[in-house]
């Protein structure tokens, strides 16, 4: 398998487009995580040297391949019910606070999942939804955004086939209700039934980039997105996420995030949970 060596110089190069494009801040520690990642991209377009894929880049007016390198860059983890305290807030606290306060007439309830990764946060929420709404008529329809910078990722999570091993966090008779067990070539995996799929909507979207938003969203999960980014792209992607969400509107972000020392107007409600 051929090496390639990533000098300093493109080093930056590479970092500072990412910035720029992205929001995504690579320090210098992050060096051989995008040496070895561009080297796909090398690979795939027949090249060997990272200045050459750089001008290849910047000279791509299609666009398709920062797509690609921005695909090969981000980094891609999650799981079914992630951190379970979110979502145990949601179906107990945060819904019936926003149904208690909706004022809109249409009766839908819109969820926006940003850096959506392979789909298992999106289809936590559905399962969520579903299981809130079959307790709640007065909660008459939802939709759910799924959002993410990479659309390998997107491929992924529209497919929404896991492997056995992947739904393991998800209870036994919650996994027999939504999802079908595979057979065959598929034994060991598990694929969502549509009514998860139904309600949401998978789209590539750069949270750097305008948001194309007609109508505000009622609860919306970040989570683990914004370790990534410094504090002057965390305050201007904060202000974004406020100014889209309805009054009462919640935030939800990583465990290992916080909105602190970041200009905000949100208030808090507990670790990792804001609300407009």
């Amino acid at each position: 398998m051929s090496y390639f060596t990533l000098s300093d110089r493109e080093f930056s190069l590479f970092s500072r487009l990412v910035y720029e494009r992205a929001g995504i801040n690579l320090h210098e520690g992050k060096k051989e995580l995008v040496r070895s990642r561009l080297s796909r991209r090398l690979r795939a377009t027949n090249m060997t040297r990272f200045k050459d894929y750089y001008k290849f880049v910047m000279a791509d007016e299609s666009g398709e391949e920062i797509v690609h390198m921005l695909d090969a860059i981000s980094t891609n983890l999650t799981s079914f019910f992630r951190e379970p305290k979110h979502f145990a807030f949601l179906e107990n606290v945060a819904m019936p606070a926003l149904l208690r306060g909706k004022k809109s007439g249409d009766g839908q309830l819109r969820v926006w999942s940003a850096g959506c990764s392979s789909g298992e946060e999106p289809y936590t929420l559905s399962i969520c939804l579903h299981e809130f709404a079959s307790r709640n008529p007065a909660l008459v329809t939802f939709r759910i955004l799924a959002t993410d910078i990479s659309s390998r990722m997107l491929d992924a999570a529209g497919a929404g086939v896991y492997h056995q091993a992947q739904v393991q966090a998800i209870p036994p008779p919650v996994l027999r209700k939504y999802f079908q067990r595979g057979s065959k070539k598929w034994e060991g995996h598990y694929r969502v039934k549509p009514v998860m799929r139904q309600v949401i909507d998978f789209k590539r979207l750069n949270l750097m980039e305008p948001f194309p938003f007609q109508q505000p969203f009622h609860v919306i999960f970040c989570r683990n997105v914004m370790i990534y980014f410094d504090k002057d792209i965390q305050n201007k992607v904060v202000n974004k996420y406020y100014d889209c969400l309805v009054p009462g509107g919640y935030l939800f972000i990583g465990h290992s995030e916080s909105l602190m020392g970041t200009a905000h107007r949100f208030k808090y409600v507990q670790p990792t949970i804001y609300q407009k």
